[in-house]
C-alpha cells in the first residue's frame, strides 16, 4: 500500500514533465499524396517547434517527393507557383520567400527530414502546412493551431 505522503511526493516529481509542452510532432506523407495529420497544435510556450517528416511511400523524390512548408493559407497558391519555377533542386520553394515561415527539404520514399521554427512567428494570423511538390498542396495540407 502506498502512503498518501509518498504518493504526493511521487506525483510532485512527475507533474512538471506531465505538464511540459510538446515541442515537436511526427508527420507522415504517403505515395497516395496524403499526410497522416490534418492539424498540428503548436504551443506558444515552445521556444522552437520541430516537424519531423517521414515519407512512408516507396516512390523517389523526383516522382512523388514531399516536403512541409509553413505559411498563411492565402499565400499557398503564390508559394506553389513560385516554387514550381524554382524547381526540384530548390525543394520547390523560392529562395528567400518572405511568405514562408519555414520549410523542409524535399524527400522521397523511405526518407526523413525535419524543420524547426519559432512559434512566435505564428502570432498574427492562421497558418497552414502543406507540400509544395507540384500539384500536391490541393490534398497535402492542414492547419496549424497555436495553443497556450
Amino acid at each position: 500500500m502506498i502512503r498518501p505522503l509518498a504518493l504526493a511526493m511521487v506525483l510532485s516529481l512527475a507533474a512538471p514533465s506531465a505538464w511540459a509542452a510538446t515541442c515537436s510532432v511526427d508527420l507522415e506523407g504517403t505515395d497516395a499524396m496524403k499526410y497522416n495529420l490534418s492539424e498540428i497544435d503548436v504551443s506558444k510556450s515552445c521556444k522552437s517547434f520541430t516537424i519531423n517528416l517521414k515519407h512512408t511511400g516507396k516512390l523517389p523524390r523526383n516522382v512523388m517527393g514531399h516536403n512541409v512548408v509553413i505559411a498563411k493559407p492565402a499565400d499557398m497558391k503564390g508559394i506553389d507557383a513560385d516554387g514550381m519555377k524554382a524547381g526540384i533542386d530548390a525543394d520547390y520553394v523560392k529562395a528567400g520567400d518572405s511568405r514562408v515561415i519555414a520549410h523542409s527539404k524535399l524527400i522521397g520514399g523511405g526518407e526523413t527530414t525535419s524543420v524547426s521554427f519559432d512559434p512566435a512567428k505564428l502570432a498574427d494570423a492562421p497558418y497552414s502546412f502543406f507540400c509544395s511538390f507540384p500539384g500536391h498542396s490541393a490534398m497535402m495540407k492542414g492547419a496549424i493551431k497555436l495553443t497556450p
